[in-house]
């Protein structure tokens, strides 16, 4: 695979499909227009529990709404089918980009400079709470707004869920799995997220003891994950730590364990470690 080398003064965009008017916009048009800079957490639908497919980074672009409302999205329209230079395709859901709340971007810049080549360069779609296989075309060159029925992108046909909200979850960082640490006090900390729903909490539990609350780091937004981290007393020997966490909306975790296919995993994070 090669990462696709697209020069900004090469790029264009075009918006088209079921819109009232036919927009195309160059690299400068973007650069050009009031940027806004969104902290967002991304997750891979491909991600298992406790997995790494996850990061949160700063972007700079434009509010993909003003967009469309510039185009004229028209009544019926449903899905925001997203080409990319190398011939990727993804399909989003119209209302998901329409929401000034959840913050949908054209993005072309990241942790304060130009969006790398490898993340989409020169410009790339971010639309937080949504897996990135329906919500982050890189090097996009072509939004057509349209119905689901006609269009199919391509995850799509092979059996993947069509919108794709990102599941609330929350994973162990330290220790690490078979970590063997000094016995007594314990730090177990890690990260948890619930993508445009926020986390309220995070309980842990120690050998099958009762849950704990975790504290939490600051909420910098919705769309953002927290840290937290709690102390155990662990005697000498081996022991299993287990998270859990709950959004904003009063939803927990599930215990029940389900693949990343077709819509995501489930399930809580656990890992063994030993104390001496």
């Amino acid at each position: 695979m090669t990462v696709p080398q697209v020069r900004a003064e090469d790029w264009s965009l075009r918006l088209h499909g079921l819109v009232d008017r036919e927009v195309r916009y160059r690299y400068a048009d973007i650069r050009n227009r009031p940027l806004v800079e969104r902290t967002i957490t991304m997750t891979c639908v491909s991600n298992e529990v406790g997995g790494t497919y996850v990061s949160t980074a700063n972007f700079v672009g434009v509010d993909l709404a003003d967009l469309l409302d510039e185009a004229g999205v028209r009544p019926g329209a449903e899905q925001l089918y997203s080409s990319s230079v190398d011939g990727w395709t993804s399909g989003s859901p119209v209302a998901a980009a329409l929401d000034r709340a959840r913050g949908a971007m054209l993005a072309i810049g990241m942790n304060g400079e130009p969006l790398p080549i490898e993340h989409g360069f020169p410009a790339r779609l971010v639309i937080p709470g949504l897996y990135g296989y329906v919500s982050a075309t890189k090097w996009v060159t072509d939004l057509e707004v349209t119905t689901w029925d006609a269009r199919q992108a391509y995850w799509l046909k092979r059996g993947w869920g069509r919108e794709a909200p990102i599941k609330t979850e929350s994973r162990i960082d330290t220790p690490k799995g078979f970590e063997t640490v000094p016995a007594g006090k314990v730090r177990v900390a890690g990260v948890a997220w619930a993508q445009h729903t926020g986390i309220a909490k995070v309980e842990v539990r120690l050998d099958n003891g009762p849950w704990r609350e975790a504290v939490l780091s600051q909420e910098v937004n919705v769309n953002t994950w927290r840290m937290w981290w709690l102390e155990f007393d662990a005697a000498p020997g081996g022991h299993q730590v287990v998270c859990r966490a709950t959004d904003k909306s009063g939803y927990t975790q599930t215990e029940m364990r389900a693949g990343t296919v077709p819509d995501g995993a489930t399930g809580w994070h656990s890992i063994a470690f030993t104390t001496r």
